[in-house]
């Protein structure tokens, strides 16, 4: 999902506003008017997934400054490596370092863990797809997973009005089963598909019968994930929906769950715990 360049304008304009607010202070104390011309890199000091580029050409731009890519995203850097070669008024390169370093350490920090996980779990099981979820920082969510993607995961999700996911707290409004999944058909329309996030194997069985097109199961063991699958296979459902896993996740345990016949892992850890990648930026 790509937003239109305007509105990743806007974003990127109002990051920079936040930053510079009125004026780089201990710049403008040391230079008068935009000061000279300079030429500068940002490069990493570990190896890693880039992701974060376009965004990074859009703020330089906005500042005057001459930009050039010298790796795209989705390429795997290594320590010392040169990501972006800059070029302009000085001010205009200090006024960015710190929002750009922000957006595009984050960024490859995602997309490099994403792709960790996805090399790890699709050696074992290439049918199984890893995904990120809605856990993202508030006003950040597109560039976190746009790196996810990058980083070759599945994005989920991105806002409420993107896909019908019913959770335990719809459920415990209405807590009949085949009764939601009808009313949101009913009251959406064909063309969503419609995930329900439950809590058992009976449950998954009751959603699988009422022709739900996705199954989260939330906080399974591998036993009831199991569990969950011979009730499915039994009754023949089994292939009639895709079936997620969610719930306390992580790099450490996630290969336990690959050998099951599931089709989605996702995990929050993607979004809100993956270390940023150590890059910088450096005048020449």
């Amino acid at each position: 999902m790509e937003l239109p360049k305007f509105i990743l304008m806007k974003k990127i304009k109002e990051y920079l506003e936040e930053d510079i607010g009125y004026g780089d202070i201990t710049t403008n104390a040391l230079i008068k008017g935009s000061g000279p011309n300079k030429k500068a890199q940002i490069l990493t000091r570990e190896e890693g997934i880039v992701a974060g580029t376009e965004e990074i050409s859009i703020l330089f731009d906005f500042l005057n400054v001459k930009n050039i890519s010298k790796k795209n995203d989705g390429d795997e850097i290594q320590k010392n490596d040169v990501i972006i070669e800059l070029e302009g008024p000085v001010k205009g390169i200090l006024g960015g370092e710190r929002t750009a370093l922000n957006l595009l350490m984050r960024m490859s920090g995602i997309a490099t863990a994403t792709r960790k996980l996805v090399e790890q779990v699709q050696r074992i099981n290439p049918a199984i797809r890893v995904a990120c979820t809605r856990k993202t920082t508030p006003g950040f969510r597109y560039f976190e997973k746009k790196a996810v993607s990058v980083g070759m995961g599945d994005t989920h999700r991105f806002r409420l009005d993107d896909m019908i996911l019913i959770k335990d707290n719809h459920l415990k409004l209405i807590p009949n089963i085949p009764k939601v999944i009808e009313l949101v058909k009913q009251n959406v329309g064909f063309s969503k598909r419609v995930e329900i996030e439950v809590a058992s194997a009976e449950q998954a069985l009751v959603a699988a019968k009422a022709k739900v097109d996705i199954i989260m199961l939330d906080n399974f063991s591998i036993a009831e994930i199991q569990r969950t699958l011979e009730l499915l296979k039994q009754n023949n459902l089994r292939n009639q929906v895709i079936l997620e896993i969610s719930g306390n996740i992580t790099p450490e345990n996630i290969l336990n769950y690959v050998k099951l016949d599931i089709d989605v892992i996702s995990l929050g850890y993607l979004t809100h715990s993956v270390k940023s990648l150590d890059l910088t930026l450096e005048i020449l």
